[in-house]
């Protein structure tokens, strides 16, 4: 059996999030308590007590989420990956988890990257949408064609879903022609810009920064990458490919496949919420899928 561990991205927090852990764990509370020193905020109290819009903040959203996952594994995990891989933020979960990253640094790392995304947002209304139940070509298509705005496939979830990504005016137009062409479900996501697009290229260019100055190692294991959806244990590919994601589209669905393809027959996705549960029924309904909560032995 090959044991895969996913890790989940931004839009799957929620409220209490992680206090179950800080309950019952120490190492829990000592990894709680050196987050919140190294952010300068109270993150476990925004975490455990804070409502869903202080949630959503993407400066909050991001750290908060690595964090749950990151502790989540140190506490429950029985058994060390044969790989890993994470959904968007997820990459830097499974890039702590392989030992690529420390826990001190991919905190930081996720926190800078969320300040600097969040100041992309505020920049120009933008926005994504998840478009279901459609042939991706078309959506590709229809994306290619809007070349006076920027609207792009971001987020390759499933062959059930994509999300596309771009300008307020961009999603509209791109919404109104797949609509035309047949797609019934485009559903406007809560998320506050244009992630996986060219319009984080000014974060990309900040970040890339951060991530030169970052001590990384090789990983344990390989670790799948949103970008090309191949498993990487080279310290540059990796450093290359995290700091592409920003402006290139999560090969999710590819990634999971290349997954099954090199012996992976058990997922457990570990962090908040059951996101990438679902979806993984949807790529391959085959392979068995668990939360690091559930008794998978």
């Amino acid at each position: 059996m090959s044991l895969a561990y996913i890790f989940p991205g931004q839009g799957a927090q929620y409220c209490g999030m992680g206090k179950d852990l800080y309950d019952r764990f120490e190492l829990a509370r000592d990894l709680f308590a050196q987050a919140d020193e190294l952010l300068g905020f109270s993150l476990s109290e925004v975490m455990f007590h804070g409502s869903e819009e202080e949630l959503r903040a993407t400066r909050v959203t991001q750290p908060a989420t690595f964090l749950h996952s990151y502790v989540a594994y140190r506490c429950l995990a029985d058994r060390r990956p044969d790989m890993v891989a994470g959904h968007s933020l997820g990459e830097y979960s499974a890039l702590a988890v392989s030992g690529a990253l420390c826990f001190e640094d991919a905190l930081r790392l996720v926190a800078y990257r969320a300040e600097v995304m969040q100041r992309c947002c505020l920049q120009q209304e933008s926005g994504m949408a998840a478009v279901v139940k459609f042939d991706t070509a078309k959506i590709e298509e229809v994306c290619a064609s809007l070349t006076d705005e920027v609207v792009v496939a971001a987020n390759y979830n499933s062959p059930q879903q994509v999300v596309i990504s771009g300008s307020l005016t961009g999603l509209q137009r791109a919404t109104e022609l797949l609509h035309q062409a047949g797609a019934r479900i485009i559903l406007p996501l809560n998320v506050s810009g244009a992630f996986h697009s060219p319009l984080m290229e000014p974060a990309r260019k900040l970040l890339a920064q951060a991530i030169e100055s970052t001590p990384f190692r090789k990983p344990d294991c390989p670790v799948y990458q949103n970008v090309d959806a191949l498993p990487e244990t080279d310290v540059e590919n990796i450093k290359h490919h995290l700091l592409m994601q920003l402006t290139h589209p999560v090969l999710w669905t590819q990634s999971i496949l290349n997954m099954v393809k090199n012996g992976a027959d058990t997922f457990v996705e570990t962090g908040p919420g059951n996101v990438l549960q679902n979806l993984l029924k949807r790529i391959d309904p085959t392979v068995s899928a668990h939360s690091i909560f559930t008794d998978f032995s």
